[in-house]
């Protein structure tokens, strides 16, 4: 009779036998792996539901004194340049032929340069003070409500001016109504566009019914 094939037995692995170590090494690695990236995505929905952004608050409260500081020097740059007017102008030959209203129209101007100076350049001297003093958040703070004052003498100072170099080369209602369109485009330009679309980014979104 044939006798039939016998049929190779698997290796058993018993208590004492050693594991396969590249095996091992590969379900290790696997393993570290997906921690690594459950660990990555907590942090990232965290970041994320904070402020959009995956930053830490460190980071978040570095770049936002960046951006200020930046946007600082580019208003400071152009207060500089009417501040410097402002104070040749006493030393130029017209300036005794200025009416009482027109010095008068020229000191506020110069104040409101120097105001919009003071302001703007405010948040350097307060980051050199407190460097390293752990008050990074109220510096920002701080250097929001110094930036949004002195943007404000900086259109107040401009419009000033453009009021006082009008009074020198006309006269009549053209100046008043100058003025006033200057007026607007600052305050349109400046404030009210900018709080528009902060309210409408704020406002929640309706939603879509499916």
């Amino acid at each position: 009779m044939a006798s039939l094939p016998k049929e190779s037995a698997a290796p058993l692995i018993g208590p004492n036998s050693a594991p396969d170590s590249g095996s091992d090494t590969s379900i290790g690695v696997a393993g570290e792996r997906v921690r690594s990236s459950q660990s990555m995505n907590d942090n990232e929905r965290g970041e994320t539901a904070g402020g959009g952004r995956h930053e830490t608050e460190e980071e978040r409260a570095n770049r936002n004194l960046a951006e200020l500081l930046q946007e600082l020097r580019v208003a400071a740059l152009g207060i500089q340049v009417l501040f410097g007017f402002l104070l040749a102008m006493p030393f130029a030959a017209r300036f005794t032929a200025l009416s009482n209203d027109q010095r008068h129209l020229y000191t506020a101007t110069l104040f409101l340069a120097a105001g919009a100076t003071a302001l703007l350049s405010a948040p350097v001297a307060y980051h050199r003070i407190v460097f390293r003093q752990h008050e990074k958040q109220q510096l920002i703070a701080a250097s929001n409500a110094m930036a949004v004052g002195g943007l404000t003498a900086v259109g107040v100072a401009i419009t000033s001016a453009v009021w006082l170099v009008l009074s020198l080369v006309d006269h009549g209602w053209p100046i008043p109504l100058l003025i006033s369109g200057i007026v607007l485009v600052f305050f349109m330009l400046w404030f009210v566009i900018p709080m528009a679309a902060r309210v409408k980014r704020a406002r929640p979104t309706p939603p879509t019914s499916g």
